[in-house]
């Protein structure tokens, strides 16, 4: 029986290699970092990965993690807060990530570590350790592309640099924050603070990567601007970072959506952000990536085609990736940020159907297995 190579150990990895490993197939999960790791990610998991993660038999409460119920919403003095529509959690994705990858070994899926694919090519995979040549690819790398399938990102907002740090805070701030995902919106992006296992507090944020530059282009510039933000400079007074660096990523295809072409393999599967890419303030990126997970995996245990596998993806998640990168767009603005910060005062019944519509559906989960 040949192999299934899965590119890449996140989410989307994971559960794939789970759900295969489980169904009889010989699986090997290519990933390129050695230890658990950090990733540039809000590490918000939402009621539906939770529900995939729970499927998987992942148990998360016993990871720890943050209970979140109501969600912020800051540009400049104004203030909104409503209630979630679902019951999230605040997890790290080095927990999380690493939970899975266990889950996906003991499940049968062969790990390995500290290996890169350079190249995927319709003869195979160039790895650091040589050539494969799977019979099926599942190409999960996340936000980074490799060579020979790159994405097509014409009409994305890829003009974006994402950055995370972890921070130990006071009690001050740990009971302001407490229950809340909080969304400073400012010139030119928005950063996302909420508090994860061990009562951490993360900060993720994205910008255009020219307001960067404006503000001089290091994270010490960056961080004075951010501190300049009345919200912000209150959260980040007395902050620890665990990090000397944030985390940083560059080029991400905000709203991205792969379309099948007849360039495309039989063969390969695009799963997770390799796939689709929804604005991070959403909140549902992870439950995304696990969706896609387990969709691919059905259609390879079934016989099912890639092209096919791509259509349902596309099918359950189009409508909500146009929805939250038009509010990023939006909140990129200044007339934008007041409006939403304003809709969300007068309206919060409205805000709280926008974030239902930015999630997976609860039909595309029935229809994936998930009740």
């Amino acid at each position: 029986m040949s192999e299934i190579a899965i590119v890449g150990g996140g989410l989307a990895g994971g559960a794939a290699a789970t759900l295969l490993a489980r169904g009889g197939e010989r699986v090997v999960l290519f990933e390129r970092t050695r230890e658990p790791h950090d990733k540039v990610c809000g590490e918000f998991l939402s009621s539906e990965a939770r529900a995939h993660l729970s499927a998987l038999g992942l148990d998360v409460a016993r990871l720890g993690g943050h209970d979140i119920t109501r969600v912020r919403l800051i540009a400049g003095m104004r203030t909104s807060e409503v209630a979630l529509p679902f019951r999230a959690l605040g997890l790290s994705r080095r927990r999380l990530d690493e939970a899975l990858l266990e889950l996906a070994e003991r499940s049968g899926a062969r790990i390995e570590r500290g290996v890169s694919v350079r190249e995927i090519t319709a003869d195979g995979l160039e790895t650091t350790v040589g050539s494969l040549r799977p019979r099926i690819t599942c190409l999960a790398s996340g936000k980074h592309d490799v060579r020979g399938v790159g994405r097509d990102t014409r009409g994305t907002l890829d003009g974006r640099i994402g950055f995370k740090c972890h921070f130990r805070v006071g009690p001050r701030t740990r009971d302001a924050i407490f229950g809340c995902v909080e969304l400073v919106l400012f010139d030119g992006g928005y950063a996302g603070l909420q508090l994860v296992e061990d009562s951490i507090l993360n900060l993720c944020l994205v910008m255009r990567a020219e307001r960067f530059q404006e503000l001089g282009g290091t994270w010490e510039h960056l961080r004075r601007a951010l501190e300049r933000e009345p919200h912000l400079a209150r959260r980040l007074a007395g902050a620890q970072p665990i990090h000397t660096r944030p985390h940083t990523i560059s080029g991400v295809p905000y709203g991205f959506l792969h379309r099948t072409t007849s360039s495309d393999t039989a063969h390969l599967f695009r799963l997770g952000d390799q796939a689709a890419v929804i604005p991070s303030y959403c909140g549902d990126g992870m439950a995304i990536a696990l969706h896609s997970g387990r969709l691919a995996a059905r259609a390879i245990l079934s016989g099912a085609s890639s092209a096919l596998y791509h259509e349902r993806l596309r099918h359950d998640v189009a409508r909500q990736v146009r929805l939250a990168t038009w509010i990023q767009r939006c909140g990129e603005h200044a007339l934008g940020r007041r409006a939403l910060v304003t809709a969300s005062s007068w309206m919060p019944r409205a805000m709280s159907a926008i974030a239902s519509r930015t999630r997976v559906s609860a039909s595309a989960l029935r229809a994936a297995g998930i009740s």
